[in-house]
């Protein structure tokens, strides 16, 4: 059984896989391209975390929202932990962070993500969900790897 809860990012399983989530981004995508927030990103204000956990014990994925303070959240950081895949950690994870969103009011989730083989299970979950293609927002710049997906609440 999986748990999500909010993450103060304290404990090494969480800061571990947020290590494989930052050194993956990294490994698959083009030199100025990765926009995935590290530790401190994830501490600042308006930046909340959740850690999906299996039994209670062991880290299952990661996801966080920021607020942009226009009534858009972004989804950041989005990430299932190895052992964990195809299992729908991160379809449970991004319901948690669609519901928050909604409870503070938010009118549009976005995201930003990369291209080819590495992202495509993610750009099948978002779209599942009912993300669409779109513009770039907040201070992110169109390139030929990344693209903007948004989602009406």
């Amino acid at each position: 059984m999986i748990t999500i809860r909010e993450d103060d990012l304290s404990g090494e399983q969480t800061r571990a896989l947020l290590a494989l989530h930052l050194q993956g981004m990294h490994a698959n995508s083009p030199p100025g391209s990765v926009f995935a927030l590290d530790l401190s990103g994830l501490q600042a204000p308006g930046v909340t975390v959740w850690s999906a956990w299996e039994e209670g014990e062991r880290i299952a994925g990661i996801g966080a929202l920021k607020d942009l303070g226009d009534g858009t959240g972004e989804v950041k950081s989005m990430r299932t932990h190895p052992d964990h895949l195809r299992k729908g950690v991160a379809a449970q994870v991004l319901e948690r962070i669609i519901g928050e969103a909604r409870a503070r009011g938010l009118r549009r989730l976005s995201l930003e993500t990369g291209s080819g083989p590495a992202f495509d299970p993610a750009l099948a979950l978002y779209r599942r969900r009912g993300f669409r293609d779109g513009e770039a927002f907040a201070d992110y710049v169109r390139s030929p790897f990344n693209q903007f997906l948004h989602l009406d609440l």
